[in-house]
């Protein structure tokens, strides 16, 4: 059976669990919840097992809080011996509108921590990231609050689309491949 890695980036806690900065966590736990799946606390994070078409999704959400995520991704990588290609990391992206999608094979962290880190400790830009667009809606000196802000409740309204948009992705990731997901899903 073919194993993904599919992590979600976020910090832990119940002071983040709504904020833009965390949609990599909420995007998983969508999926989690129409799967009935259950996240268990293990080894640098909450994990569950996703199983598709003859494929096993392993779902991680690190504990490691947001900046340090790239020790979670490589255990995880390593303990169950997945390989590169087959990494998906989950992110929000300030310079794209709101729920708009874009995949890619490589590329640089774009000031994103998370990313910054996952770069560092995997030694290489060349991996799969998924970036979740939360817009750039904030004043000036405001971006750190705007992150880790909540959505509103227009963004809200809006984004039971979206999460399933991005489960459609991740499903279409391990079973078509990178190239179709990105030419099927980039810019929707």
């Amino acid at each position: 059976m073919k194993k993904y890695l599919i992590v979600g980036l976020g910090n832990i806690g119940s002071d983040y669990a709504n904020t833009r900065h965390n949609i990599g966590f909420r995007i998983l736990d969508h999926l989690a919840k129409k799967e009935s799946l259950t996240f268990e606390t293990q080894k640098l994070g909450d994990v569950a097992v996703y199983k598709f078409k003859g494929r096993q999704f392993i779902l991680l959400k690190p504990s490691t809080y947001m900046n340090l995520s790239g020790k979670a991704i490589v255990y995880w990588l390593n303990k169950e011996n997945i390989p590169l290609e087959n990494l998906l990391v989950i992110t929000d992206d300030l310079n794209l509108p709101f729920g708009t999608i874009r995949l890619k094979t490589k590329g640089s962290d774009g000031g994103h921590n998370g990313l910054k880190d996952t770069q560092d400790k995997l030694q290489t830009t060349n991996y799969n990231r998924f970036r979740f667009g939360i817009s750039d809606a904030f004043s000036q000196g405001r971006q750190v609050d705007y992150v880790l802000g909540e959505w509103t409740p227009e963004e809200e309204a809006k984004l039971s689309e979206r999460l399933d948009k991005a489960f459609e992705l991740i499903k279409s990731f391990g079973t078509a491949g990178i190239n179709i997901t990105m030419n099927t899903f980039n810019g929707q």
